[in-house]
């Protein structure tokens, strides 16, 4: 009698209506079929309210298919228990016309609205991956691979798109390696916007610098900073983006680094004897201001030492305390050298993974890893 009173009057509000007469075939007919809303009574022969909406519930449908329960007014503790089960609202019996419309349509809108928030939601998904696909095309493909030397990177975005990134492309007909490693500020969307337009500005004016065969190394590079730079603060200054970037360019014939590091983490070189050298900031982040002073310094990898460049996501990797990973954590993994570059990269992911497991991870990771074989 209950089910035939509600299907005439939900009929009369022009909705489709479809009855089961137990729970058991209430659950077979939510599986196979499209639904807005269930109304469900609280006893029920064979399965009974209770163990149906558990089984909604355990089976994720309670997020996106609302539920209405239907119980006398003395049953009140009842419903009470299959809200907190996850049941949106319920009406009592006798059933009163205006409350079973007004429930009804206020169900059914919100729902209506979840639904469209998860398309919406879904759509951005896409958008995302996809902008993390496009993004992935920026890194280097292959990097490069000049007699006696070992080159790896690792790139690890805390969400779908990043602000890091790290390149590695000959120079000068191949007789340079050109090195990168850069975190523009911010995260997300714009970051990665800008982590691409950064990326392809330094591999462009570094070609054009290294065209000019009269030209040193160092004002080569200088040449490529400073347009860098220089674009960004005066075509987007009022976007208030910039980057901390180290740019190096490596002469594998020799083992000479000249490099400008603008406000980035100070890379290492290392060996078996523990750290040589630190690259400290030369000059500010690119893209602050137009006319910025940068110096271009010179330092020499020796045959088994490696050049680490990373940006702050690895030491300021926060394990489920807040506790950051810390630079001297890493410095302590230079102990002994490196048997090889990705071997290196291996043994910081290894360790960072495990200081961070439980954690939300908050920034991206980028790693670059140069060794002279010896």
């Amino acid at each position: 009698m209950n089910r035939d009173l509600l299907t005439r009057r939900l009929k009369q509000l022009g909705h489709q209506v479809e009855t089961a007469v137990n729970g058991r075939e209430a659950l077979e007919k939510i599986a196979s079929g499209e639904f807005d809303l269930v109304l469900l009574d609280i006893m029920m022969p064979e399965v009974d309210g209770y163990k149906v909406l558990e089984a909604l519930r355990g089976d994720g449908t309670l997020e996106w298919l609302p539920v209405i329960m239907i119980s006398a007014v003395t049953e009140i503790d009842s419903v009470v228990r299959c809200v907190e089960m996850g049941a949106t609202d319920y009406l009592p019996k006798p059933f009163n016309p205006v409350l079973l419309k007004a429930r009804v349509g206020a169900t059914l809108e919100k729902k209506r609205l979840r639904d469209r928030e998860r398309l919406w939601a879904k759509s951005m998904e896409r958008e995302l991956e996809i902008g993390r696909e496009i993004q992935a095309s920026f890194l280097p493909e292959e990097l490069p691979r000049p007699d006696g030397w070992e080159i790896a990177a690792r790139f690890t975005p805390a969400r779908q798109v990043a602000g890091d990134f790290y390149d590695a492309f000959p120079l000068a007909g191949g007789f340079r390696i050109g090195l990168v490693v850069a975190d523009v500020c911010d995260k997300g969307v714009g970051a990665a916007l800008f982590m691409a337009l950064f990326r392809s500005l330094l591999r462009a004016f570094a070609e054009r610098e290294f065209a000019e065969p009269s030209h040193s190394d160092d004002d080569r590079i200088h040449g490529t900073i400073v347009a860098t730079n220089d674009y960004i603060a005066r075509t987007h200054g009022a976007s208030n983006m910039f980057a901390t970037v180290f740019f190096g360019v490596l002469d594998p014939a020799t083992g000479a680094l000249a490099w400008v590091n603008a406000g980035h983490e100070a890379p290492v070189v290392f060996g078996v004897s523990g750290v040589a050298a630190r690259l400290s900031p030369s000059g500010p982040a690119l893209g602050m201001m137009p006319g910025m002073k940068f110096e271009v310094r010179v330092s020499r990898l020796e045959p088994g030492q490696t050049l680490l460049a990373f940006t702050d996501g690895v030491t300021e990797a926060k394990d489920p305390s807040g506790r950051l990973y810390s630079e001297e954590a890493l410095l302590g993994l230079m102990t002994g050298g490196a048997p090889d570059a990705a071997a290196l990269l291996d043994r910081i992911e290894k360790a960072v993974a495990a200081h961070s497991a439980g954690a939300e991870r908050s920034d991206d990771i980028t790693m670059l890893a140069v060794r002279r074989k010896g």
